[in-house]
């Protein structure tokens, strides 16, 4: 199928996210990136905001309900990662299920017509910008970051310097046992001994 490899990254931005929820404690999820600010969201306005988002983006635009309500009855950061983990589980199966006509449709987005490949593309950058802020939030306040799209600092720096891609659970199902059960992540080796930037060493 044409459009497999939207359906592929849709999976692992699902498993990218609740990686990243993971890392987070409970008491954790008040925590702004400027305490004196509201502007900036907490962790757990961001949970809100991706579960009811991606949920109001695939019913409306992309046809897709799951039948559920998008966030937990009780909005612990293990309870989010549940009710997330089943919907987009969900909208995962449906997603695997169009054909190449479904995929180029154009229908509804905001003001203008695009189609459901492109939306879905849309839809997996706006994950991923929200995911970007939820990793400066954890570094501000001193978590472990584990990879995302390759090695991290915490992961050994990097590739240049054979730095691993390590990521805290191999699989939604473990991630979720594991959690539920008080956390079970990966180990990580540290940033070593070298800068963590792409800057070649200057030569005297």
């Amino acid at each position: 199928m044409e459009y497999d490899f939207l359906t592929d990254t849709y999976k692992t931005e699902q498993m990218k996210t609740l990686s990243a929820w993971s890392t987070f404690k409970d008491g954790d999820l008040s925590v702004r990136p400027n305490p004196k600010d509201r502007r900036g969201r907490n962790a757990l306005e961001h949970m809100v905001h991706q579960c009811v988002s991606e949920n109001n983006w695939f019913c409306k635009m992309l046809g897709i309900d799951v039948g559920a309500p998008p966030l937990p009855e009780k909005e612990t950061r293990l309870e989010f990662m549940k009710r997330y983990a089943e919907d987009s589980g969900k909208r995962l199966a449906a997603l695997q299920d169009k054909n190449k006509a479904w995929w180029e449709e154009q229908v509804p987005f905001f003001e203008v017509k695009r189609s459901r490949a492109w939306i879905l593309t849309r839809r997996i950058a706006h994950t991923a910008h929200h995911r970007g802020q939820l990793t400066m939030i954890l570094r501000i306040i001193g978590r472990d970051i584990y990879s995302t799209y390759g090695p991290s600092a915490d992961t050994g720096g990097l590739p240049i310097n054979n730095a691993l891609t390590i990521y805290p659970y191999p699989d939604v199902e473990t991630l979720l046992k594991k959690e539920s059960a008080g956390g079970d992540k990966a180990p990580l080796p540290g940033p070593g001994d070298k800068p963590c930037t792409e800057r070649p060493d200057k030569k005297s």
